[in-house]
C-alpha cells in the first residue's frame, strides 16, 4: 500500500498576499530607526522609499475600484504593468516571423527593408509551408519578357480624345500608378505624415487619397496628386447643418492639384458606421481642413443626404464630375447587401451614367480604429467583395467603362498581382504606407500615444517622424515594390500587371489537390446579367431580380404559383 505524502503548505494565516506591503512597512520603520541612528542619505532615502510604497499599500487597500489591488497590495500594479507592456513582449520575444497579427513581423520587415533602400532578398528558401491549405503562388513561363519600366500606370476616365461612353462623362482623364496610398485623414494621421506621404507621392508620381477628412494644409505643401476623398460629412464642401454646398465643393475639386474625386459610401474599418471625431481632438487646423467648428464633436453621418436613391445617387456622381471641370469621379464601397451593390448598377444602366472608377474596400482593412463587432464581423472581404464588383460589371456589360481599384491587406507585390487576377486596374495600400513611415503596429492609433508620431495630434510625439526623411522612405517603398511586381510579371512572360488574370494564381485546396483561382472565383460571361439569369451563381438569381434602381431596398418578386396550386385554383373555377 503506497501513501502519497500531501504538500506542505504555510499555515492559513500567513498573508502572503501582504507579504510586499509588510515588507514595506518593515523598511520604514528599520530605515527611519538606522536614519535616526546614524544618519546619512542613503537610510533617508531608503525610509522615503519604504514609505512611498506603505502609502501606496494603505491606498490599495482602501480604494473600491480595483480588486486585485485591495488583496494584492503594492505587488498587483506588477501585473497591470506587465499587461501594459504584453503587446510589445508579444510582438519581439514570443511572435513568430508568420503570425498575422494584423500584419505579421515577415510583411512588416519586408515593408521596413524596402522603405530603408536595404536588400529584401532571403536565402536558404521559402520560411512558408508549401503544403499547408490556403498557399498560393504564380505560375511562370518558360518564356519570360523584359520589360523596359516598372512605372506600370492606367488611364482613369477614358484616355486623352477618347472619353468614356455614356452621359457627361470625364474630360480630364488621369494617369493614374496601379499602387497608391489609400484614403487616410488628417486628423486620424499627424500633420508630418501627411506631409511625408504627399511628398513621397509627389517623389514617386503615384496619387495620395486624402480620405474623408478633406484637404489639409499640409496635403498641399509639396504638390503631390491628391485623390480628394468626399465622405458623408462633406468635409470640405458642406454647410453649416452637415449638407452639401457645391460652391465650396467647386472651390477644392477644380484645384490642379486633385486629380480625381472619390465619393465614399463606406470603409473596411467600420462599413455602415459613421463616426465623431471628439471635440477636444478638433484643433484649429482639422477644423480649417474640414470646414466645422474648432472644439466642437465633428461627426460623420452612417448614410448621405445628398442622395437617397441609387438614380439619384449617379446623378450627384455626374454633378460632382461636372462642376469638377470634368476630372475622374467614382465612389469607394465596402460591399455589404448585394441588392444594394445591384441596385447601384441598375441605375448607371438606366440613367446611362456611370463613375469612372470604384474602389472596393474589402473589411480586412481599415486604418481607422472601430468597435471590435465591426473589424471582426462587419463587411465583405476583399476577395469576395472584388469579385462580385468585376464580375457584375461584366454580366451588365458596363466593365470596360469603369476602373476598379482594390483596397484591404495589399503590402507585397504578390497581393498587387493577386488583385489584378480578381479584377483589380489598380490598388490602395494604408497600413503599408505607415510602416514605410515607421509604424511599429503598436494599435495605440486612437489614443493619440502613436509611439512613432504617425497617428497622432501631440505636438512633441509628430516631431519624432522626420518629414524629408520618411518621404523618402515612401518612395523608396513605392518603387521597391513595383519593381518587385515588374520582376513577377517578366516571369510570367507578361507585358503588365493588368494582364494577370486568374488563371496565372494556383492555390492549393488539399495535400495532393491544387487549383487556379479561375476555377474557383465566380465568372461571369459579358452581359449576361441582362438576360435570363440561369446558369448563373446563385447570387445574381436571388438578388439580382429584386434590386430596383428607385431605392437601395430588396423588393423579391413574386414567386412563381407551384403545379399543385395552379391545379387547385383550376379545380376551384370548374367547380364554381
Amino acid at each position: 500500500m503506497s501513501t502519497t505524502l500531501a504538500p506542505r503548505r504555510l499555515p492559513a494565516w500567513v498573508p502572503l498576499r501582504y507579504t510586499t506591503f509588510c515588507i514595506a512597512l518593515l523598511g520604514t520603520g528599520l530605515f527611519f530607526a538606522a536614519a535616526r541612528l546614524w544618519g546619512g542619505g542613503w537610510w533617508w532615502t531608503g525610509y522615503g522609499v519604504c514609505l512611498a510604497l506603505s502609502v501606496l499599500g494603505v491606498w490599495d487597500m482602501l480604494q473600491t475600484r480595483h480588486a486585485i489591488l485591495r488583496n494584492y497590495p503594492i505587488i498587483g500594479h506588477f501585473r497591470f504593468m506587465l499587461e501594459y507592456i504584453r503587446p510589445e513582449i508579444r510582438q519581439y520575444f514570443i511572435e513568430s516571423d508568420q503570425e498575422a497579427l494584423p500584419f505579421s513581423r515577415a510583411q512588416r520587415s519586408l515593408v521596413y527593408q524596402r522603405a530603408k533602400g536595404e536588400p529584401d532578398s532571403r536565402p536558404l528558401g521559402t520560411l512558408l509551408n508549401v503544403s499547408a491549405q490556403g498557399y498560393e503562388w504564380v505560375n511562370h513561363s518558360m518564356q519570360p519578357t523584359k520589360l523596359d519600366s516598372h512605372d506600370f500606370r492606367i488611364w482613369i476616365g477614358g484616355e486623352p480624345g477618347q472619353p468614356r461612353e455614356g452621359a457627361s462623362p470625364c474630360t480630364q482623364p488621369y494617369h493614374a500608378s496601379i499602387f497608391n496610398i489609400s484614403a487616410m485623414s488628417f486628423g486620424a494621421l499627424s500633420a508630418n505624415a501627411i506631409l511625408a506621404l504627399n511628398k513621397g507621392a509627389k517623389a514617386g508620381g503615384f496619387a495620395h487619397d486624402t480620405g474623408e477628412g478633406s484637404i489639409s494644409q499640409h496635403h498641399r505643401v509639396h504638390g503631390g496628386d491628391l485623390i480628394w476623398e468626399i465622405g458623408s460629412g462633406y468635409f470640405g464642401c458642406r454647410n453649416d447643418d452637415g449638407t452639401f454646398n457645391e460652391e465650396k465643393y467647386v472651390a477644392n475639386a477644380t484645384d490642379p492639384q486633385v486629380k480625381m474625386i472619390e465619393l465614399k459610401l463606406s470603409q473596411g474599418a467600420k462599413p455602415g458606421h459613421g463616426g465623431m471625431l471628439l471635440g477636444p481632438k478638433v484643433t484649429p487646423e482639422i477644423a480649417a481642413a474640414r470646414g466645422v467648428p474648432a472644439g466642437v464633436d465633428c461627426i460623420s453621418p452612417p448614410a448621405h443626404s445628398a442622395f437617397k436613391t441609387p438614380v439619384e445617387m449617379m446623378h450627384f456622381i455626374a454633378r460632382l464630375r461636372e462642376k469638377s471641370g470634368g476630372k475622374p469621379t467614382g465612389f469607394k464601397f465596402c460591399v455589404g447587401h448585394p441588392w444594394e451593390w445591384f441596385a447601384i448598377v441598375k441605375a448607371m444602366l438606366e440613367t446611362n451614367i456611370t463613375p469612372d472608377f470604384i474602389v472596393v474596400d474589402g473589411a480586412e482593412g481599415g486604418t481607422g480604429a472601430a468597435p471590435v463587432e465591426f473589424v471582426d464581423h462587419v463587411g465583405v472581404p476583399l476577395q469576395e467583395g472584388l469579385t462580385l464588383v468585376h464580375n457584375t460589371l461584366i454580366g451588365a456589360g458596363l466593365r470596360h467603362r469603369i476602373r476598379i481599384g482594390a483596397a484591404g491587406k495589399v503590402i507585397t507585390a504578390f497581393d498587387i498581382a493577386r488583385m489584378m487576377a480578381l479584377g483589380a486596374d489598380w490598388c490602395n495600400a494604408g497600413r503599408g504606407f505607415m510602416m514605410a513611415l515607421g509604424c511599429i503596429q503598436a494599435q495605440s492609433c486612437h489614443t493619440g500615444h502613436c509611439p512613432t508620431g504617425v497617428a497622432t495630434q501631440d505636438p512633441g510625439r509628430q516631431k519624432a517622424l522626420v518629414v524629408p526623411d520618411k518621404a523618402t522612405r515612401v518612395a523608396n517603398f513605392h518603387r521597391s515594390t513595383l519593381h518587385a511586381l515588374q520582376e513577377m510579371v517578366q516571369a510570367a512572360g507578361l507585358e503588365h500587371p493588368c494582364d494577370i488574370t486568374a488563371h496565372h494564381i494556383v492555390r492549393r485546396i488539399s495535400d495532393t489537390e491544387v487549383r487556379q483561382l479561375a476555377h474557383l472565383v465566380m465568372r461571369v460571361e459579358p452581359g449576361a446579367l441582362l438576360g435570363d439569369l440561369e446558369g448563373q451563381h446563385n447570387v445574381f438569381k436571388q438578388y439580382w431580380p429584386g434590386a430596383s434602381a428607385r431605392t437601395f431596398q430588396f423588393s423579391p418578386p413574386p414567386l412563381a404559383p407551384s403545379a399543385k396550386e395552379t391545379q387547385g385554383k383550376a379545380q376551384a373555377v370548374a367547380a364554381s
